[in-house]
């Protein structure tokens, strides 16, 4: 096998690694929604033009449906980003897909830190607004760590042998 063959991953590994982006985008969403947003048309607009934010600045509240599709966009590519990094993070260390119940929550609670600490402040969206809230932050940082279970999840099953 070719250093490229190896390189690459196939198709249904791929569909794997999208289906767990997918879900760790819709639990999020749901997890947003219920918590800072209401379950109106209004409040899943507001929901995904607050994440378009980090591109547009403030201006995103102005973009009606634009800017809440380019921020559904973004969001469901940042979720399929956490779930590829590691899978291509447990292609090098197969042991990252053993202790689904361990590893998972490690892993959600470094994806909180990374995204509050790293991305958020780099964006246009700056520090986070959650930090004056412990019960926010709480619930974030639990959220965050089943995501982190849906994660290595799926790139346990993008990378399984077929049978």
């Amino acid at each position: 096998m070719s250093d490229i063959d190896r390189a690459s991953l196939p198709s249904t590994a791929w569909l794997q690694v999208l289906l767990g982006g997918l879900l760790v985008a819709i639990g999020d969403i749901v997890f947003a929604t219920t918590v800072w947003f209401s379950w109106t048309q209004e409040g899943l607009v507001r929901v995904f033009q607050t994440i378009a934010v980090g591109v547009l600045g403030k201006a995103s509240f102005d973009g009606g449906a634009a800017s809440a599709w380019l921020g559904a966009g973004l969001h469901l590519s940042m979720a399929t980003l956490f779930v590829v990094a590691y899978t291509l993070a447990a292609r090098r260390a197969p042991s990252l897909l053993r202790r689904l119940w361990v590893l998972g929550p490690l892993y959600g609670v470094l994806l909180y830190v990374v995204m509050n600490f790293v991305v958020m402040p780099l964006s246009r969206v700056g520090r986070s607004p959650s930090f004056a809230h412990l019960d926010w932050i709480t619930l974030s940082v639990i959220a965050h760590m089943v995501f982190g279970v849906i994660c290595v999840l799926f790139a346990r099953r993008a990378l399984q042998r077929p049978a």
